[in-house]
């Protein structure tokens, strides 16, 4: 308890270090665990398109910051929530009180907390989270936009044109073993190559498929034997296979900015500027989330309670209005698109539980169960004895 007698200033660092690292471990913890299932989605990458674990990981991680966006400010309230109870739990919040702190005064370092919080959700929402997902759409379009990758599978014979490719299997790092190339796309000549591997690669000249280890045999027409040329290293242009893709961004990658004012040069019709207009208040909403759900977290929790009070179904009832809060956003920000009146009514209702939740706390009321509830479960209790002689 010694920690806790000190300058106010001590105190504050105390409560933001258990707030912001608790906050800290339920946010990598549980990001951690819904990025592992979202990432088990795109495993095709290294198996049919053949990308390597880099890539993999690379495009899978993108998706991280969009993640810890939606779930920060639920791993907030899981922190306060947490904090909160170890305060009681160690009778710390009584010491407090009896020394004088009001629930006005004690509740200073966790909006401190939330305000950190709250900065980094702006961060995320502002510039972190479109501009990966902006990244994430160009990657995926570049691997979607190459043939080569996409369509050649290995054991088949693959027609692009009068061009025909065919690769025994592929192999870690992007390798194509047992590569077949039968051109006949220059009507003066056909040219067939067999090489025993090789890789993709792209350059500002275009597109290559580099053969390592093999043999051209090249048929012209006027000729009856074929010319034969072995060799260690061969580059096949596969460009034309290759396109450049046209990249359009929706709402949710658009910066900020762009979301106040779209571009000029694109024609936007009206469903998308209404799509933009809702991504835009969630974005100014993001922020707002951790200082409702702080406050909602204190009101339940942070008023000094008896230890014969039990704090479990403050618990419960925090947790139920949390997630109503939150499901109700997700209603309102769903149907903005197309009711631009939820999206006041989700100010409003933002507004009207801190409101509540600031009364609560000004008020010191004590979240407990109904009289008649306590009364109805111990004399449940008291009959079980003698239903079980029964």
């Amino acid at each position: 308890m010694q920690r806790l007698f000190g300058w106010p200033g001590a105190i504050d660092a105390y409560i933001m270090r258990i707030v912001l690292l608790s906050f800290l471990i339920v946010l990598v913890s549980l990001t951690s665990v819904i990025w592992v299932t979202q990432a088990l989605r795109g495993i095709d990458l290294m198996t049919s398109q053949g990308q390597t674990i880099l890539v993999f990981l690379g495009i899978t991680s993108l998706a991280i910051p969009l993640l810890a966006l939606i779930i920060a400010p639920i791993a907030l309230v899981i922190a306060v929530t947490h904090t909160l109870n170890k305060l009681a739990t160690d009778s710390e919040i009584i010491v407090l009180s009896a020394a004088g702190m009001s629930p006005s005064r004690l509740i200073r370092p966790f909006m401190a907390a939330t305000l950190i919080v709250s900065i980094f959700i702006l961060s995320l929402s502002v510039y972190i989270a479109p501009e990966c997902l902006r990244a994430l759409r160009r990657w995926n379009s570049e691997i979607g936009a190459d043939v080569v990758a996409n369509v050649l599978q290995p054991g088949q014979f693959i027609k692009l044109g009068k061009l025909t490719l065919r690769v025994r299997e592929r192999q870690p790092g992007g390798v194509l073993a047992g590569v077949f190339i039968d051109d006949q796309r220059n009507p003066a000549e056909r040219i067939n190559v067999i090489a025993d591997s090789g890789v993709i690669q792209k350059n500002e000249r275009g597109s290559f498929l580099v053969l390592r280890d093999g043999n051209l045999q090249r048929f012209e027409t006027d000729k009856r034997d074929p010319a034969i040329v072995g060799f260690k290293s061969y580059a096949f242009d596969m460009s034309q296979f290759s396109s450049t893709p046209t990249i359009t961004y929706s709402s949710r990658e658009r910066f900020i900015n762009e979301l106040i004012s779209p571009p000029a040069n694109e024609k936007l019709p009206p469903a998308e500027i209404a799509q933009f207009r809702g991504e835009l208040h969630d974005r100014l909403l993001a922020p707002l989330y951790p200082f409702v759900f702080a406050a909602m977290a204190f009101a339940f929790l942070g008023l000094p309670r008896t230890t014969r009070q039990g704090r479990n179904f403050a618990i419960s009832m925090l947790l139920l209005a949390v997630l109503a809060v939150r499901i109700t956003g997700f209603i309102c920000s769903t149907l903005a698109v197309a009711h631009p009146d939820a999206i006041l009514f989700q100010y409003l209702m933002l507004a009207a539980t801190a409101l509540f939740s600031v009364w609560m706390i000004g008020k010191g009321i004590v979240v407990d169960p109904p009289s008649n509830v306590l009364r109805l479960l111990s004399d449940l209790r008291a009959r079980l004895p003698s239903l079980a002689r029964t």
